[in-house]
């Protein structure tokens, strides 16, 4: 008996040590979702302001860049430095700026829902990845999982899923991009550290977008709201929403990571309903409500 109460004592101790982390993890990537679903909001002001995509984009990762930057030696970071410097300036200015690319392009061959439900291919194409290439292992709750979010998103953005192939093919290559850029990010944040990693992505970023708003002339936000929007594109769109995917990518892995992110489709509608004065259908809770029981079991998963 004494053994035996040993080794429950044990298990015990090493589920509590997982728990803790991966509910930590959970949290982290909870965060980033609200951060990334607000980014539709704050966009859609930013732009009746009369900003441009270009500089839009600009200041946001110029803004948040430098505020990570001066935060740095406040937390006494390193600067990644070597081979994993170059490969976080090439996920920032070729990676982020690729999938932007795509992603944007894709919306003017396709309908919104049809770009965003093609983006978020990238949940199961990061799950299908990580086991391939022996980063984790793919259980069955983690293939429900990716299964219900994705039923979930379509549900949630079943109004209006038309596209020419041109369309279709710049969506999924977003979620291509978006896949290779959070593998890569996998294994050079548990290097670097989240927010040093995320700092030199910003700030790659900033300079591509930087060039081009010089190429094709600066349309500046106008007014309190625009700016604000700006400003808060770049705190909490980017650098929470950044941060905060990097530290529960380091704690949950990859997979996981990506598929409790998709909790941000279901942000974003709940924002644009409180906000903007959107309706909410049927249709749409009961996606919502599929995403979130995914992300709610995945998250108590041991």
């Amino acid at each position: 008996m004494a053994l035996e109460s040993l080794h429950t004592t044990r298990q015990d101790r090493v589920s509590h040590s997982l728990v803790g982390p991966r509910l930590a993890g959970a949290a982290f990537v909870a965060a980033s979702a609200v951060g990334f679903g607000a980014l539709g909001i704050f966009g859609k002001v930013a732009f009746a302001s009369g900003a441009s995509t270009a500089v839009v984009l600009f200041l946001r990762f110029l803004v948040a860049g430098v505020l990570m930057a001066a935060l740095m030696p406040v937390l006494r970071l390193s600067w990644p430095r070597g081979r994993d410097f170059w490969i976080l300036v090439g996920m920032g200015a070729i990676g982020y700026v690729g999938q932007a690319f795509c992603y944007f392009t894709s919306l003017r061959y396709a309908s919104a829902g049809l770009t965003a439900l093609l983006l978020y291919l990238y949940p199961a194409l990061v799950t299908l990845a990580s086991a391939a290439l022996g980063r984790q292992r793919l259980t069955p709750l983690k293939v429900a999982a990716v299964a219900a979010s994705l039923v979930g998103i379509l549900l949630t953005v079943a109004d209006g899923l038309t596209g020419s192939l041109s369309g279709i093919a710049f969506g999924a290559g977003a979620a291509v991009i978006y896949t290779g850029y959070i593998l890569v990010g996998e294994q050079v944040s548990r290097r670097t550290g989240a927010i040093p990693a995320a700092t030199v992505i910003m700030l790659a970023a900033a300079t591509v977008y930087g060039c081009a708003v010089i190429w094709q002339g600066p349309h500046w936000p106008t007014g309190l709201a625009g700016w604000g929007a700006v400003v808060g594109i770049a705190l909490f769109s980017t650098v929470v929403a950044m941060v905060g995917f990097f530290a529960g990518m380091q704690r949950l892995g990859a997979a996981d990571a990506a598929t409790l992110s998709t909790l941000e489709p279901v942000v974003t509608l709940v924002l644009a309903a409180l906000i903007l004065g959107e309706s909410l259908g049927g249709v749409q809770l009961a996606g919502a409500a599929l995403v979130l029981g995914a992300v709610v079991a995945l998250a108590r998963a041991k």
